[in-house]
């Protein structure tokens, strides 16, 4: 029939799809699990390393960011090489990926900053980018210079007095003081006064009522003299020197030393100056750096000068010699001892075998010297890169011990020789990781050794390095032993009442004195507590 088609020219058989049942290979199946183990593994990594107490504060944060960084490198190689997606959809996620980091990276650039300096397990401070500098507004009291408002008396000296860094002695203990163990209702400490203070990490040196702490405000390094049961202020000296530092932020980090009428102090660039007490005005003035020709250390000049005989002892910089000694009645050089670098310790003096010693903690050392020359009469290797700033500790039967943070641990040394006219010898009894003092210090009581190890108050034995009780987080703060009682200013503010006995911990009172952090020593005047960090500086009368 004309006009129509035969069905057989124009028809087409649609075969039906052919779906496959075989499993997809094996290959295909295992590379769908890859992100799921990467992501699953970094955050066991990440949840082990912030929740263990056997991880050290400070890799905290580094492990941290290493194990998101190798994750984030990891995935986008997976997703490059690996992941089956069609080359566009690779490299659209890629892209999205570039742009979403180079957004961040910009955005933190240019909104944010870090103020102060990194917490004591190096996580950084971040503020917004218009908030003042911690000092900003805080100037000195005189444009001049010095400042004299009223004399006063640091000749006369008193049983309370804590007239140098870890209070008499540098035993970081005070006996006879005579502190209520109960900080609750009517017997909670009473705060006197509390003000702004400039940038420091340094502690109060109180003698006859007056305390004495060193500040940065602007530009100038000031040595400040306050009266202790008020806060005001008799008299100010100030250098025209400012030292800064992103990690361990801006400011002196030393304790003043006072003495027969004198206020010694070294500042963070080097300065070394002996003050007139009644007014603050430079009897002398050194700069140890230059002096001795090194540069200054990475985290600025911390050691607190040491005062005995007629010397004032110090520590170098960032080469030998470790330590120096000037007349201290007319700053003139008396000696040098040591090869070693210096580190963050202070000297501290002490009789050991027959001799009168001076002990410091180097960069990679602890060297015992001669109180009479500097001569280096013992030696014994501490190495490691990273900083170390707990005092020496010299113990009865002629001990030695001595502890850092990152990794190091502790150590207790006996000395040898000496009084039997042998030469001086020394040699580990034991080593520990069960006291790891970043930048606190230990106190001793009845044969027990206290300390922050690794944010946590810690209780060891002193014969074998055994710990007895660990607990109480107070971050990288410091603690001072009065009597039997410690009292620890942590690294968050708080500041804690605990009882120094090794058969467990007991925390029998605590107060919050500041809302940002504290690295600094607290000082104690019979029941006058004075505390400060890079803010603000409180009074507290204990019961």
């Amino acid at each position: 029939m004309v006009g129509r088609a035969h069905p057989t020219l124009y028809s087409v058989e649609i075969a039906p799809p052919q779906y496959s049942t075989a499993p997809a290979p094996l290959w295909h199946r295992i590379r769908r699990w890859i992100p799921i183990v990467i992501l699953a593994l970094a955050a066991i990594v990440i949840g082990y390393t912030q929740i263990s107490n056997e991880v050290e504060g400070n890799w905290k944060a580094p492990i941290t960011f290493f194990t998101l960084s190798i994750t984030l490198l990891l995935l986008t190689a997976w997703l490059l090489l690996l992941s089956g997606f069609r080359i566009k959809t690779r490299l659209v996620l890629f892209a999205a990926e570039l742009f979403l980091i180079t957004g961040a990276t910009l955005f933190v650039k240019h909104t944010l900053k870090m103020q102060g300096s990194f917490s004591g397990s190096g996580v950084p401070r971040l503020v917004w980018k218009w908030t003042p500098d911690l000092d900003a507004g805080l100037k000195p009291l005189s444009s001049d210079g010095d400042l004299v408002v009223e004399k006063v008396d640091l000749t006369t000296t008193t049983p309370q007095d804590f007239p140098e860094f870890l209070g008499p002695g540098r035993r970081n203990h005070l006996t006879g003081v005579g502190l209520a163990s109960d900080w609750s209702g009517a017997h909670a400490p009473r705060e006197l006064w509390r003000q702004p203070i400039g940038l420091g990490w340094g502690s109060f040196a109180v003698v006859n009522g007056f305390a004495v702490t060193q500040e940065q405000r602007g530009d100038r390094e000031l040595v400040t003299c306050l009266e202790a049961k008020t806060g005001r202020v008799r008299w100010q000296h100030a250098n025209a020197a400012r030292f800064s530092e992103g990690m361990g932020g801006d400011g002196p980090r030393a304790t003043p030393t006072i003495r027969d009428g004198r206020v010694y102090v070294m500042g963070a660039t080097g300065i070394l100056e002996c003050l007139d007490g009644a007014t603050g005005h430079a009897i002398w003035s050194r700069n140890i750096l230059t002096d001795t020709h090194v540069a200054n250390l990475t985290w600025g000049k911390s050691c607190s000068p040491l005062v005995y005989d007629d010397v004032v002892v110090v520590s170098g910089g960032n080469g030998p010699p470790s330590l120096a000694a000037y007349d201290r009645q007319t700053g003139l050089p008396r000696w040098t001892g040591g090869a070693d670098k210096a580190s963050y310790s202070s000297p501290a003096r002490t009789e050991m075998g027959g001799k009168a010693q001076v002990l410091i903690l180097n960069a990679g050392s602890v060297t015992g010297h001669d109180a009479a020359n500097g001569t280096v009469l013992w030696t014994y290797l501490w190495p490691g890169d990273w900083p170390k700033a707990a005092q020496v500790v010299p113990l009865p039967d002629n001990r030695i011990f001595i502890s850092s943070g990152y990794g190091l641990g502790c150590v207790m040394l006996a000395v040898t020789g000496g009084s039997d006219g042998k030469p001086l010898a020394i040699a580990p009894d034991w080593k520990s990781q069960h006291m790891k003092t970043e930048f606190t210090n230990v106190a001793v009581h009845n044969g027990f050794i206290y300390g922050l190890d690794d944010r946590l108050l810690a209780c060891i034995d002193p014969a074998n390095g055994k710990r007895r009780w660990r607990d109480g987080d107070y971050g990288h703060g410091q603690v001072l032993l009065v009597d039997d009682l410690i009292i620890v200013q942590a690294e968050g503010g708080t500041i804690a009442l605990v009882a120094a006995k090794p058969d467990g911990f007991n925390e029998l009172g605590s107060l919050t004195a500041f809302t940002s952090k504290s690295w600094n020593n607290p000082a104690l005047s019979g029941h006058l507590l004075l505390v400060r960090n890079d803010r603000e500086a409180i009074a507290y009368e204990l019961p």
